[in-house]
């Protein structure tokens, strides 16, 4: 079965790669096994020398790869060189930060001369997204490989580009063989994976649907599991925010990788004191996006990833349109060649209708008029979601409460939902479980044991 790289900017097919067979896949997974018994085994100064050399070559290679993402999912040539200097960035973390978050922890206030060692646990399977093909793939490997597991990388077969890529870029900076194995195989050869002894861990960025097909087989295999799937993420205006301020950072929490993104703002939640005057500069700021070539610099708009999500993302506009939805903006595709979306902004939604749970994965702003502040924090918590949010207001003590009573992993005052690396990431409810980034992303996949030496008398 092959795997095809096409340009959603253009719909020409770029490069197509072959499959493993699924003895290749075991072969893979055996050597992964064997490279991890070593790699368990080295010091985090020879790691991290391995992860820093990585993050210099991110950086200074930084025009090259972010052209491959561009040309394998259409990102925006600006925000794809911010994505390779922002993996540079994690892996840095990881490099310095590894060995105090993994050092040994005193057992305090016990009578017992203990204390607990954090080791790794073997080879992982990475299932990653084509929305930010080398973020996705960093986040998860780097704090893996500092911990000593082995890490195998299936990534999303429309960015083929970019997963060799990835795995070149390791094995040129002195990681070993089978310490980090890129897999080209259909997702039907996951559950094999999945159920080889060797592979002690699944991490999945993806659908819901996928989702709970990887927890169900980690489920069936004893085998660990983090979970980061889908958004549809509140933006909260509160009656005494900075309207012009908030309708600017509204237009990019939304259209950031053209939409396309678990945390872009989806659902606009606005007080209705404040709702025609938000309304207004948020149509006029989403009607300036300039659709065009994401290698052009001017562009502000790009395609979505694949002609297949652009004829998806229509249906379900579409859809809310015919239930009663009002169309404020756009609503429809432009009438050129590529993977395009108008910018689009629909009022009237009620529950009723089937995107109002749904994400929308694209230029789409739903906006919610509501009472108070009361009302909007009822709207927010109204979803099978859970991952982040954002409020808005003058008052910091405000927006502090209001975040608090928000059903998600994560919640931002004053400014969209983003990442770093230093903070955590994931959320609830169906938006997934466990956390990437920070100090508790390399804790998901180590064995945390404890060693009993007698008691302190």
């Amino acid at each position: 079965m092959p795997i095809t790289s096409i340009n959603p900017a253009t719909n020409e097919t770029l490069q197509t790669f072959t499959s493993l067979s699924k003895d290749e896949s075991l072969n893979a997974v055996a050597t992964a096994g064997e490279a991890y018994q070593s790699w368990r085994k080295t010091s985090f100064a020879e790691r991290k020398k391995v992860l820093l050399a990585f993050a210099t070559e991110l950086r200074k290679r930084s025009d090259e790869f972010a052209r491959l993402i561009t040309l394998d999912m259409g990102k925006r040539i600006s925000e794809s060189r911010r994505e390779i200097e922002y993996c540079a960035e994690i892996s840095d973390f990881y490099a310095n930060g590894a060995e105090t978050f993994l050092a040994d922890q005193p057992m305090e206030d016990v009578d017992a001369n203990a204390y607990i060692r954090k080791e790794p646990i073997g080879v992982l399977l990475g299932v990653m997204p084509w929305n930010f093909p080398f973020y996705q793939v960093v986040r998860f490997a780097a704090p893996n490989i500092m911990a000593g597991n082995a890490v195998m990388l299936k990534h999303a077969s429309s960015v083929p580009q970019c997963a060799q890529a990835i795995a070149e870029l390791f094995d040129e900076c002195g990681l070993p063989k089978g310490v980090y194995t890129n897999l080209f195989i259909p997702s039907e050869f996951v559950e094999t994976v999945v159920a080889d002894s060797r592979v002690q861990g699944v991490s999945l960025t993806g659908s819901e649907k996928a989702g709970a097909a990887v927890a169900a087989l980690a489920g069936k295999n004893l085998k660990r599991s983090v979970l980061e799937l889908g958004g549809n993420d509140p933006f909260i205006v509160l009656e005494d925010a900075d309207i012009p301020k908030t309708a600017e950072l509204a237009v990019k929490g939304r259209v950031v990788n053209a939409g396309q993104s678990c945390v872009a703002s989806k659902r606009f939640i606005v007080v209705e004191s404040v709702a025609d005057e938000f309304l207004t500069a948020f149509k006029e700021g989403m009607s300036k996006l300039k659709i065009g070539d994401p290698m052009d610099e001017d562009t502000t708009l790009a395609p979505l990833s694949s002609e297949e999500a652009a004829v998806k993302l229509l249906q379900q506009v579409q859809s809310s349109i015919d239930a009663g939805a009002t169309v404020l903006l756009g609503g429809d595709r432009p009438d050129c060649e590529g993977a395009y979306f108008n910018a689009t902004i629909l009022t009237d939604v009620t529950p009723d209708m089937p995107t109002f749970d749904q994400e929308l994965f694209g230029p789409v702003a739903t906006v919610y008029v509501v009472k108070d502040e009361a009302a909007a924090i009822e709207l927010a918590n109204r979803s099978s979601y859970g991952l982040g949010g954002s409020v808005y207001t003058k008052d910091i003590q405000r927006g502090q409460r209001v975040a608090e009573q928000i059903e998600t992993g994560m919640m931002f005052v004053n400014q969209p939902t983003r990442s770093q690396a230093e903070l955590p990431f994931g959320g609830v409810k169906n938006s997934g479980y466990g956390r990437e980034l920070s100090s508790l992303g390399i804790q998901e996949f180590i064995n945390k044991k404890l060693i009993h030496l007698g008691p302190k008398t």
